[in-house]
């Protein structure tokens, strides 16, 4: 997690009492060295950045991760993408929004978190080794989403703005219109942004009408904040974010009809396409010292975050109250981040097949440090744990409760001038897990199996080379998450998932443009077999994957670039539980960005993804190479054409 960020809060007895007197001015220090982002990419840790998110002109959140190869998401609608980072399905992991954590999909067949990339300002990824401020269940890793505010929009000295998009797809005749407004004075702002994005069902590559894609997402976002003349700043956000279209449905359990949009189709059952809902609604306030004077200025957050999943039959929802206190303390060589966080999570079916009244709930409560300094001139080290407890009903009445300890550790050794050493490991404590909403008591009461608590255990080493425009890194990971419960049903039966492989990355940077190649190859299995393309909630077969990223600006108006997804045949899936060798695949997108230079507040923009018009199934796809599932094709070539305009 970047140090300059504060992630949590702190408040505990014991540790104020410890660190009272540390209490000080605070000192500018220079970036610790193992949390530069050269330093933390090697170590796993990618960040998307707000230029990088602008010039993929993302209109979902798949676009969001174009040109990566650790981070792929799934297609097809809003309601049924989930991101993967490293093969391991996004629910391992820690999901924030602000800061704020988010809950996992109540349904199987729908993603995971639902957005919408308007506002997106910079994505944090971790694929395995989480710092102990990094959250509560960060077995695998964690994705930290961060929007932004009205002061990331406004221009110097303005105090009121606004910003309007039009963009139009022509495969499926997508249109997507957003609109935003803010402003800000004498410490007050605001920012309230809307987004509606509709169409039609997009065609494959091969002209092949997808039914059950059509795009029907919208958006609305709230946020106010004050700042105090002293630095003391209080923000409080809303949003609600809606996919609600026809999607396709098969007939399943007591006849009814259950939504599988991440499917084309089931062999053998006939699909109907009836409106399935997927709907995130979130509540943050985030207090902040932005100028401290004190070496205890704690940041305090509260946040309520509700998913709900209407999939046909397939009804429930997660709900998750979380909060958390945290401090910075600085040292002579570094800086000491503590603090205290809690969730209640709960989890509710409500469909007509689940006996009513019916809830399993998680509470978590903790306490953790995470020292970063640097140690001389040529090596910096970032380490800390974590203790949590957390209590789990059961819908059954019953309960259980554990106590599990986390620790981890980030080295970083500067070998050369041009030459970086990187190693780091973590061992996390992940707990129990609630049930998938939409099944609890699916034909009556259950009868449970033992929860059991996961751990996971990750390592990573690598090298990287900088020499002037030239940048490369190379890495060797291992991730395994014990004991993953089966949360599809009662018996709560468990599994081991492993990821291991390897990471790289090319890269050359000059002053009006860059290119950036990046290869993963990531062997995914559970319990020692190739993983499932329908391992919900565990990940996919990914395998190897080369992304590919670009950009030049050709003059100060006009930008060039563009990105790619290469995934290699993966024969580690031939004759694994009825899989087929997953074909290789090659998709390019380009785009060119013009600004007039008598009108630089607007800007005109030209996409066309899948350039060659290649027929595909994204390697994070579900069902993917089985018999018995027509896997879901992605868009063919698709011209978006995009005008927006800043006031």
């Amino acid at each position: 997690m970047v140090l300059t960020k504060k992630a949590a809060l702190l408040a505990s007895a014991a540790i104020l009492g410890a660190t009272a007197s540390a209490a000080q001015e605070v000192i500018d220090l220079a970036p610790i060295r193992v949390e530069d982002t050269s330093a933390q990419e090697t170590l796993g840790n990618r960040v998307i950045t707000r230029e990088e998110i602008e010039d993929r002109n993302p209109s979902s959140m798949a676009d969001v991760f174009d040109g990566e190869s650790e981070v792929v998401s799934t297609g097809g609608a809003a309601i049924a993408q989930k991101v993967l980072v490293n093969g391991i399905e996004e629910s391992l992991l820690s999901v924030t929004i602000d800061g704020a954590r988010q809950n996992k999909s109540a349904f199987h067949h729908t993603g995971n978190v639902l957005m919408d990339p308007t506002l997106l300002r910079q994505v944090d990824i971790s694929s395995g080794i989480s710092p102990a401020d990094a959250g509560p269940g960060a077995l695998a890793g964690y994705i930290a989403y961060e929007t932004m505010d009205a002061r990331d929009l406004l221009e110097d000295g303005q105090t009121f703005g606004g910003n309007a998009l039009l963009s139009y797809g022509n495969n499926g005749d997508s249109f997507r219109r957003t609109l935003s407004l803010y402003g800000a004075s004498q410490g007050f702002e605001f920012l309230l942004s809307g987004s509606r994005m509709t169409g039609d069902d997009y065609e494959s590559g091969s002209g092949e009408v997808v039914p059950g894609t059509e795009p029907d997402l919208s958006s609305i976002t709230g946020k106010i904040a004050y700042t105090t003349d002293t630095g003391k700043r209080f923000e409080f956000s809303a949003n609600q974010t809606e996919d609600n279209g026809d999607r396709a449905m098969q007939a399943g359990p007591g006849g009814l009809y259950f939504a599988r949009p991440d499917f084309a189709g089931v062999v053998g059952r006939d699909s109907v396409y009836l409106p399935a809902l997927a709907q995130r609604t979130s509540y943050t306030f985030t207090y902040t010292d932005e100028a401290p004077a004190t070496g205890f200025s704690p940041m305090v957050q509260l946040s309520y975050n509700k998913q709900r999943v209407e999939a046909g039959a397939a009804i429930g929802t997660n709900a998750s109250l979380s909060g958390k206190i945290e401090n910075d303390f600085n040292f002579g060589s570094g800086v000491l981040t503590a603090g205290v966080d809690f969730f209640h999570d709960t989890a509710t079916p409500d469909g007509p097949l689940t006996t009513p009244f019916a809830k399993e709930t998680l509470d978590n409560i903790g306490l953790y440090a995470q020292m970063r300094q640097d140690i001389g001139s040529r090596v910096s080290l970032s380490y800390g744990g974590r203790i949590d407890s957390q209590k789990f009903e059961l819908a059954d009445g019953s309960d259980y409760s554990e106590t599990g300890i986390s620790g981890n550790a980030q080295l970083d050794v500067v070998l050369t001038d041009t030459l970086t050493f990187n190693i780091g490991a973590a061992s996390t404590w992940g707990g129990y897990e609630l049930s998938e909403a939409s099944l609890i008591n699916l034909f009556g009461p259950w009868t449970y199996g033992t929860p059991t608590t996961s751990r996971g255990e990750s390592a990573r080493m690598g090298l990287r080379y900088a020499n002037g425009p030239w940048e490369a890194s190379g890495a060797l990971f291992y991730t395994k998450v014990h004991d993953v419960n089966d949360i599809l049903g009662s018996s709560r039966d468990t599994a081991d998932l492993t990821s291991k492989g390897i990471d790289a990355s090319l890269a050359y940077v000059a002053q009006r443009g860059f290119i950036r190649l990046n290869f993963t190859d990531a062997d995914v299995t559970v319990d020692g077999d190739t993983i499932s393309p329908t391992a919900y909630y565990y990940g996919r077969p990914v395998g190897q994957i080369f992304g590919l990223s670009a950009g030049y600006a050709v003059t100060p108006q006009l930008t060039v670039g563009g990105t790619a997804e290469i995934a290699l045949k993966n024969e580690d899936t031939e004759g694994v539980g009825g899989m087929t060798t997953l074909p290789a695949y090659e998709v390019f997108n380009v785009f060119a960005s013009y600004t007039p230079k008598q009108f630089d507040n607007v800007e005109f923009r030209v996409d066309v993804r899948n350039l060659f018009n290649e027929t595909y199934v994204s390697r994070a796809s579900d069902g993917n190479g089985l018999s018995n599932v027509v896997a879901l094709d992605e868009p063919g070539r698709s011209v978006f054409v995009t005008a927006s305009v800043k006031f």
